[in-house]
């Protein structure tokens, strides 16, 4: 390539991992992702498999004689969930760890390069997967191709059962590979197991290339998938066990759904399904957990993707010997903060979209510092992943598991100067109801905010001016159609939205209305 290359767009020539060596201060957020180490025999799609769970991948370049790969996400937002997913958890491909890094690039331009057709036919097909209408024949042109007559159901195993695993949550994490028709779980050889179908044979294909060998949750729950013999299930009815996604008018029958004699020759069992915890020790029978839903499934090695359950989904309920609550660390180190602008109100309310935020503490001696409690481990994470490398008052806050266990509250008499809060009795915890809505409305920190709880009264102009004395340039706003409590208003970077969040989130609006604030998924 000659020296006129132009700096925006990324050529084969490898230059990234040139620069890597001395480029140790990372480099800014891109959209475009440069990753190291790839074994020598991955396919196309299970490099883009990586980037699937994080938003639509939009190009691809792979460098196999260097071992590197650039991954291009649809958004810069996109790419910033990625890297900080994987930052902690270094995700694996064909059992080798796999390196990730922002590439120095704004884009990849790979128009004019040889041996492109492969990644395009494999980005095709994903994006084709993603709407739901690909049909077989444009399966991509590798290894990895769907074999014709493969089947459209998937044989789960689930090893290492620590925790209960519900048709729920199956259903939310598969469900990110495509449309799911029918789920049927049931108990064998006192391992728990599951029977899932998809709409199509190429979602199938992709969910068992992305999940196969994945815990659920850290270090247990490992997914073991396969492709069934049968093509099809009979469900027939609606429970905890078994359900079909297409008739909602199915009996729920006694929880012990009977199986066809086909089907049930397949299971090598007798006509009945037991229940799926029959073989699990030390479990309650069917426990479920209404909260887990709005998982963020990244495909790979470690866990899918924090769960966002609650304490109280898990308090009392299950009886593990010697176990309490959720393995890992609730209280996470905050790192990198603006010390004369943050206060431990504007991390209660950040950290809270994740989780329900107990207790915050900025540091006497070293206020760019603070401790954040979460009410469980999950919610750390979850906070923690989407929070960690974004830009928050002109510095890029880091988030990290701390040592310790629990926040401490000041001493009487001991100075503090109102740094340490306690949050535990806030009415402003969104996660405190079991199976709210809240948990299923989680997503990155985004430019555009969603707005709820306005009261009629209130105009455009009024929001608009509202974000606009907060320091905020609007560039986009919308009412939702059917109902004028909620509106979208977009911004003009993820840094403002962060910043309009913590100051505008539950700002009285006048008649008992107090403003509702998070991040939405959409755009304007």
């Amino acid at each position: 390539m000659n020296s006129s290359t132009p700096s925006t767009g990324v050529y084969a020539n490898g230059n990234d991992s040139k620069k890597f060596k001395r480029d140790r201060p990372p480099c800014s957020p891109s959209r475009v992702l440069h990753l190291r180490k790839i074994p020598c025999d991955v396919t196309e799609a299970e490099i883009i498999s990586l980037g699937l769970p994080f938003g639509k991948v939009t190009n691809l370049l792979m460098l196999k004689g260097k071992s590197q790969a650039f991954l291009e996400m649809a958004s810069e937002e996109a790419a910033v969930t990625m890297v900080n997913y994987y930052t902690p958890i270094t995700p694996h491909l064909r059992s080798q760890p796999v390196y990730i890094q922002y590439s120095n690039h704004r884009e990849l331009k790979t128009d004019n390069l040889p041996n492109q057709a492969r990644a395009q036919a494999a980005l095709q097909a994903v994006s084709a997967v993603q709407s739901g209408s690909l049909a077989l024949s444009g399966g991509p042109s590798n290894e990895g191709t769907v074999l014709p007559g493969q089947s459209p159901v998937l044989r789960i195993i689930i090893e290492n059962l620590f925790y209960p695993v519900t048709l729920e949550v199956l259903h939310q994490i598969f469900s990110k590979f495509g449309t799911v028709l029918k789920i049927i779980t049931f108990t064998k050889n006192n391992q728990f197991q599951a029977l899932l179908q998809y709409a199509d044979p190429v979602n199938a294909h992709y969910a068992k290339m992305a999940l196969d060998g994945q815990n659920i949750y850290n270090a247990c729950c490992t997914l073991r998938i396969d492709f069934s013999k049968l093509t099809s299930l009979n469900v027939k009815y609606n429970n905890d066990k078994s359900r079909d996604f297409t008739r909602l008018d199915l009996p729920t029958g006694d929880g012990q759904p009977s199986l066809e004699p086909p089907m049930a020759a397949a299971f090598g069992a007798p006509g009945i399904i037991s229940s799926p915890y029959a073989g699990a020790a030390g479990f309650a029978p069917a426990i479920g957990f209404p909260q887990a839903t709005g998982l963020s499934v990244p495909a790979v090695s470690g866990a899918l993707g924090p769960l966002t359950i609650t304490s109280s989904a898990v308090t009392g309920r299950m009886a593990i010997p010697g176990a309490s609550g959720i393995p890992g660390n609730s209280v996470l180190l905050v790192t990198n903060l603006n010390p004369d602008l943050i206060t431990p109100h504007g991390l209660f309310i950040l950290f809270g979209v994740y989780g329900d935020v107990h207790r915050v503490k900025i540091m006497f001696n070293k206020k760019e510092n603070a401790l954040v409690q979460m009410a469980d481990a999950n919610q750390a994470q979850l906070a923690m992943n989407h929070l960690s490398g974004q830009r928050l008052y002109g510095k890029v806050l880091r988030a990290t598991l701390s040592k310790h266990q629990a926040v401490q509250l000041p001493r009487e008499g001991q100075e503090d100067q109102g740094l340490t809060k306690d949050f535990s009795n806030s009415p402003l915890h969104r996660f405190k109801k079991p199976g709210s809505k809240n948990f299923q409305n989680i997503f990155p920190p985004s430019a555009t905010l969603h707005l709820s709880n306005i009261p009629p009264s209130v105009t455009v102009d009024d929001l608009k001016n509202l974000f606009i004395e907060a320091g905020c340039s609007v560039k986009a706003f919308k009412f939702f159609q059917k109902d004028r409590k909620m509106a979208l208003i977009q911004l003009g970077s993820v840094e403002e939205a962060i910043q309009a969040l913590i100051e505008l989130h539950n700002h009285d609006l006048g008649e008992n209305h107090h403003l509702r604030v998070s991040f939405s998924k959409s755009t304007i």
